[in-house]
């Protein structure tokens, strides 16, 4: 009836998971007023492009971040005509019962997050509640397309994870906005009291983001391999410190890999970024005043991201080279250890939101990630496809719903 608007798992040992059992959407993008109760497993919604599909995803991932998924501003998720939209979901992990909501109001610009029906006094608060992993067709940008986006994801993720850091990327973000607009007005003494402000935020920033790269590459590296059936696939931590090497001068010769990895995430690896990021922002003050803005530090950081061919061992970086269906290939061997990471967090497996992510692949690239999103995993699946699919995700026993023009249609 319609219904109006770390390293791989292993295959023998499964976490405990967690459902979506009920979703209420309200003037969100394409929707009314949309009430679902979904299966454990999951389901495949199917419809044309434009049905609402993402909208949908998108509208349940709402409730891990409180943003889109998409990039798109609050105001534009309220529906035409409307000024407030309104999504809830009640979240079911073994005997336990979350209630999550969060509502836009376009005219005060104004969002509330709800838990459990009380109002969080922090947005923060009740980030990854809902213990989600969207993967997208769009992810192939996420390897090809600008640093920042990749920069995005690392911010999700690690706010979702990581203790301490979506405050100190928070303090950071507001201090370099202060020093940004001290070297526009030419202020020099100011800058170097704001420049003292970055370091420590930042260097906590670059220390979360480099362990988790680091921890996160023998995973990635077989996950793509698996996938691409002969490639093998790299991470690797960007810092952007300026043009002068970080070692330049220093008579301190460049550590060893084995001596840096060592020192990952530890109050020493913060220490020595702090120096680095300090001397950067010294080095490169002249520069920075000339340009009028920050031009080095974690907000110009990337993720590095390569493969390899297995037969002659070339490295080459997927941002500048490889076909869709590569990108394609290293996006979701990146989302794979992303789940992993929540899963770790969470004690649990967490829901799979797949917005048509077999496109672009080729019939034994997609068996072989049906079988990496099988094995070993037993969160809830909630795939979006465009036509109906013999896809045998949890054993092929996804129920089949239908969507269209925002009405969903769960009677098959």
């Amino acid at each position: 009836m319609p219904s109006s608007a770390s390293a791989p798992i292993e295959a023998t040992g499964q976490a405990r998971s967690a459902s979506l059992e009920r979703l209420v959407a309200r003037n969100y993008r394409n929707f009314g007023e949309l009430r679902l109760e979904f299966p454990e497993a999951g389901a495949m919604i199917v419809g044309p492009n434009g049905s609402g599909k993402t909208n949908l995803l998108e509208a349940i991932y709402y409730l891990e971040i409180f943003r889109s998924f998409r990039g798109a501003r609050d105001s534009e998720l309220v529906r035409f005509g409307e000024d407030v939209f309104r999504v809830e979901g009640t979240v079911r992990s073994g005997e336990s019962l979350e209630e999550l909501a969060a509502a836009y109001e376009k005219t005060r610009r104004r969002k509330k997050v709800e838990v459990n029906g009380g109002e969080a006094e922090r947005i923060s608060d009740a980030l990854g509640a809902l213990g989600a992993v969207v993967f997208s067709l769009e992810d192939a940008d996420l390897v090809c397309g600008s640093p920042g986006r990749r920069r995005r994801f690392l911010d999700i993720l690690l706010s979702l994870v990581a203790p301490g850091y979506l405050a100190s990327l928070q303090r950071y973000r507001a201090v370099l906005a202060q020093r940004n607009e001290a070297l526009r007005q030419g202020a020099s003494d100011m800058v170097d009291v704001w420049t003292d402000g970055l370091i420590e935020p930042g260097a906590r920033v670059m220390a979360e983001r480099e362990a988790w790269i680091e921890s996160s590459a023998t995973a990635f590296a077989s996950y793509h391999a698996e996938i691409a059936d002969g490639w093998t696939g790299g991470l690797a931590y960007g810092p952007a410190l300026g043009s002068r090497s970080e070692f330049e001068g220093t008579g301190t010769p460049e550590p060893t890999v084995a001596e840096t990895r060592a020192a990952y995430g530890t109050a020493e690896r913060i220490a020595e970024l702090a120096e680095r990021l300090r001397r950067a922002m010294h080095d490169n003050v002249e520069r920075d005043r000339r340009r009028g803005s920050t031009q080095g530090g974690p907000h110009r950081d990337d993720l590095v991201i390569r493969a390899v061919v297995e037969d002659s061992g070339e490295e080459r970086d997927l941002r500048t080279y490889g076909s869709g269906g590569q990108r394609r290939t290293a996006a979701i061997a990146l989302r794979l250890v992303e789940a992993d990471t929540l899963r770790e967090s969470l004690g649990r497996d967490p829901i799979y939101l797949l917005d048509d992510v077999f496109a672009e692949l080729d019939r034994d690239r997609a068996a072989r990630v049906v079988r990496l999103l099988d094995e070993g995993r037993s969160g809830q699946v909630l795939l979006a496809v465009p036509k109906p699919a013999d896809v045998p995700l949890r054993g092929g026993g996804l129920a089949q719903w239908r969507i269209r023009e925002g009405v969903v249609f769960t009677d098959g």
